[in-house]
């Protein structure tokens, strides 16, 4: 299989004309370590990842980023700079088939020829448990030094015992600055960029310009790149003098978000949405959800997610929460986006502002437990219904009490098994209405303890 890295196109100047060129974000791709911008803290002079590459005595990594921050870059970097045999593989492209191959081949290497072979995988997240596991024997030998990139969490995606046999590096996601920095050197740049700026065509790229390109980017130094060819191509055929930024939002119309329904970013983004909303932040709750909704987010995704946190969070402290959420939910299903973005955020300011209590899911949580960790106790003969004779012969129903015959409708019995009398699991805070509540099961409690002894028996219905 031909390496990720080969490139038998020309590098053609911008004033070249007709001929299909390479794409910019890959004439612009760095090619030294000083060239890559943003992730000062793996690259800088003296860092470890820095000095491995540099003194060629790397041992098995794994690059994990968001898209367009430098993972296969750094990656062509290595290849250029180790003594290691180097070989590039697409986990998408490439099976159980091929990795065999590359690992015979490695060993074989290691012994005739005394080189270590260095793999670069791109995407390794997309690899099988098994065909991670084939890297195994030969990462433990000494045979083969693997460089893996990833956009996913290694913890989830890679198997515990390559991840075990490698150093995780985390890149950055490129700031504003950064892609700001990239998008005027590949402006300028006469020989691998645009060159837009040389004589006599000359355009400016203004540098609110190149911020609105950046923003538009989130981060992905590829997208910005793109963006910025497309911007190019059409300044110079329109034989504009100036790129500004009124003109970058003319061209590009919607900001790229980085979101995979799947991925990182899904489950970064809600649990932002989730505690924002716990802490009663009603503008960065907002933020979250258009960021997952604008993104492409299953809308009723987001809705069950806002009903689980009326329950969950404000509970009994806003009774009128977790049907509004329901209602939002409803909304959604029958509307659909783009119309349901009001409804989810009209729930999620309401359930922002709501107080909070988590009395009711603690309370659950704890029963829970002594249900199902302790001993599973019967119900008490009192609790059980009695339709027939040798049911009422066997005690079913003795002792109950109608609660609607006693004052306030509060008897003295107690309804839990016995080893369990006394537990109290839910806990209402102080908070909304459970203000209302806690003060009321105080009464309760106090009715109850005075009526104790008063266990006549009726044979009211339950």
């Amino acid at each position: 299989m031909p390496s990720l890295f080969d490139d038998d196109q020309p590098v053609a100047n911008a004033a070249d004309g007709p001929p299909a060129r390479t794409p910019l974000a890959e004439r612009m791709r760095p090619r030294t370590l000083d060239e890559i911008v943003g992730q000062s803290a793996l690259l800088a002079p003296g860092r470890p990842l820095r000095e491995a590459i540099d003194a060629d005595v790397l041992q098995s990594i794994i690059l994990w980023g968001p898209p367009g921050t430098g993972k296969t870059t750094l990656a062509r970097v290595i290849a250029d700079t180790t003594k290691a045999r180097f070989i590039a593989y697409s986990a998408v492209m490439s099976g159980i088939k091929e990795i065999k191959a590359v690992m015979a081949e490695a060993e074989e290497t290691r012994r005739r020829l005394g080189r270590r072979t260095m793999l670069f995988v791109d995407e390794i997240h997309r690899f099988n448990k098994a065909q991670q596991d084939a890297f195994l024997p030969r990462v433990e030998a000494g045979d083969l030094v693997l460089v893996g990139a990833t956009t996913e969490n290694p913890s989830f995606e890679v198997n515990a015992a390559l991840l075990s046999r490698s150093k995780v590096f985390v890149l950055q996601q490129l700031d504003e600055a950064a892609i700001a920095e990239i998008l005027q050197r590949a402006w300028r740049d006469p020989e691998r960029g645009l060159g837009l700026e040389t004589p006599p065509h000359a355009v400016t790229l203004a540098d609110d310009a190149a911020a609105a390109v950046a923003r538009y980017a989130s981060g992905d130094a590829r997208v910005a790149l793109n963006a910025l060819e497309l911007i190019g191509g059409y300044a110079s055929r329109r034989g504009v003098a100036t790129v500004d930024a009124a003109l970058v939002a003319e061209l590009l119309e919607k900001r790229a978000l980085l979101y995979d329904k799947s991925g990182e970013e899904h489950f970064n983004i809600i649990s932002a949405l989730h505690k924002s909303l716990r802490n009663s932040d009603p503008d960065a709750a907002l933020y979250w959800l258009a960021r997952m909704l604008e993104a492409g987010e299953d809308p009723m995704y987001v809705a069950r997610r806002l009903v689980r946190f009326a329950s969950e969070d404000i509970g009994l402290a806003d009774p009128q929460a977790l049907p509004l959420a329901v209602a939002a939910s409803q909304a959604t299903h029958q509307l659909g986006m783009p119309e349901a973005n009001t409804a989810l955020a009209q729930v999620t300011v309401y359930l922002a502002t709501a107080p909070k209590s988590n009395a009711v899911y603690a309370a659950y949580g704890s029963a829970a437990r002594d249900a199902t960790e302790d001993v599973a106790e019967p119900v008490p003969t009192h609790l059980r219904n009695a339709p027939t004779r040798l049911m009422k012969s066997l005690g079913y129903g003795k002792g109950y009490q109608y609660a609607h015959d006693a004052v306030d409708a509060i008897t003295g019995m107690d309804c839990l098994p016995e080893r369990l009398q006394g537990r109290q699991y839910y806990q209402p805070t102080g908070r909304g209405f459970e203000k209302t509540l806690g003060d009321r099961l105080s009464r309760w409690a106090e009715l109850k303890r005075s009526r104790k002894s008063d266990t006549r028996p009726t044979n009211e219905p339950e």
